[in-house]
């Protein structure tokens, strides 16, 4: 009878927790054997959801073991019957263990750096900040910048207007690169507050079984931020459909990171009208959170595509350091470039630039003193952007109004 998938998660996690610990105190045998034990807990998860979202992560942490053990193989000399069984792992068709993976070890403190690189850092999940940005660096965004000056800068500068209290969750979705980290980023820099900045993919993949944990140590630091400072805090959680999405095939794991999850929100909700503690969420799914979990963000705002004033004043900032022509026609870009994000505008009047100092290059000149490239022109951004198509299609767009028509929460 073939094991829960929890089971076997819980399994993983506990070899692999008992396999670092022995590690570090320098019982190699035992510490390979629990290595080999949460190797074959994972594999076999993998066999039983092959088509499961954390397969990846979860072949990534089977392969850091077995690098593991054969670092502790090769630092200590063990010979060939000594070593364990090799694993189920077929490493030609896996990826590499992006960087978690352990080298052999050539003394003791190399060990114990090989034994801390299998270890979550909690720090490594967070980036906590006060961040120097205005909102005249949001271009465009209206009604995105009104409903979060509405939930948090207004509140903190007269909570005395707000007798009903004001939201403390807030949802900010639509396409990528249209200014989402930016919006959340610009509030907390103008109400001098703490902004935590958190990938949420990362906070599920980084340490097998620790993601509830994870979840828990994020919110008691910003809660002690708050308290203990004195200042807002603002929890900016990137992908958060990661941690609250809907699954065909949920594991245990996730059950209990979405449950924290949801304690975690009550409490911050619950809390008393003074508090300055914001969670932000982001996502470019909307449409895979799970319902239950909506009524958490009370407003749920939609980060639109650049429209034409906005996509003019795009232009305009990143040609501001290029060398242009004169008759260079800022208005005429903004309606060719029409259906592209941001992030979409910024990488073409960077193709462009690039576009001409490559053609300083070939002409064999790019190394003489004095020469720069020739200023860019209209039909240069014309040319790339017959070659450059929007990262965001129509179809994208239609599935966020539909979701808007039904969500939408200003």
């Amino acid at each position: 009878m073939s094991l829960a998938p929890q089971e076997l998660e819980n399994s993983a996690s506990k070899y692999a927790a008992e396999a670092i610990r022995l590690d570090s105190q320098g019982s190699r045998g035992m510490a390979i054997q629990s290595y080999q034990r949460a190797i074959e807990a994972l594999v076999k998860l993998v066999q039983i959801y092959p088509d499961y979202k954390l397969n990846k992560v979860y072949m990534e942490r089977a392969n850091a073991y077995q690098n593991r053990i054969k670092a502790l193989q090769m630092s200590h000399g063990l010979e060939e019957e000594e070593r364990p069984a090799p694993s189920s792992i077929d490493n030609s068709k896996q990826e590499p263990s992006n960087g978690h993976g352990a080298k052999p070890a050539s003394s003791g403190t190399a060990k114990s750096n090989n034994v801390e690189t299998l270890k979550a850092d909690f720090d490594d999940l967070v980036m906590k900040e006060k961040p120097n940005v205005s909102w005249n660096e949001v271009i465009g965004l209206e009604d995105a910048k009104r409903a979060i000056r509405e939930s948090i800068v207004y509140p903190m500068k007269r909570a005395d207007l707000f007798p009903l209290g004001w939201p403390r969750g807030i949802l900010l979705y639509g396409p990528p690169g249209c200014g989402k980290t930016l919006l959340a980023a610009a509030a907390a820099a103008e109400i001098d507050g703490y902004f935590i900045n958190v990938d949420a993919a990362s906070m599920m993949s980084k340490w097998l079984g620790e993601a509830e944990k994870n979840i828990s140590k994020l919110f008691k630091m910003a809660r002690n931020l708050n308290e203990s400072e004195g200042v807002p805090v603002l929890l900016f959680i990137d992908e958060i459909d990661s941690l609250l999405g809907t699954r065909n095939s949920e594991v245990g794991g996730e059950v209990r990171v979405k449950n924290q999850f949801l304690t975690e929100m009550d409490g911050i909700n619950g809390k008393s009208k003074e508090s300055q503690l914001y969670v932000i969420g982001a996502t470019n799914k909307p449409w895979s959170l799970e319902a239950g979990f909506l009524r958490r963000f009370q407003k749920r705002i939609y980060v639109t595509l650049p429209d034409n004033a906005s996509r003019t004043n795009l232009f305009s900032q990143y040609t501001r350091p290029l060398n242009v022509e004169g008759s260079l026609k800022i208005e005429e870009l903004a309606k060719i470039a029409e259906g592209y994000s941001a992030s979409d505008i910024k990488d073409i009047c960077q193709s462009v630039q690039l576009r001409v100092v490559n053609e300083l290059f070939e002409s064999g000149k790019a190394m003489e003193a004095g020469t720069n490239p020739r200023p860019v022109s209209t039909p240069d951004f014309r040319e790339i952007l017959k070659i450059r198509k929007p990262s965001v299609s129509v179809d994208m767009i239609r599935a966020y109004m539909r979701w808007s028509d039904q969500f939408k929460a200003l």
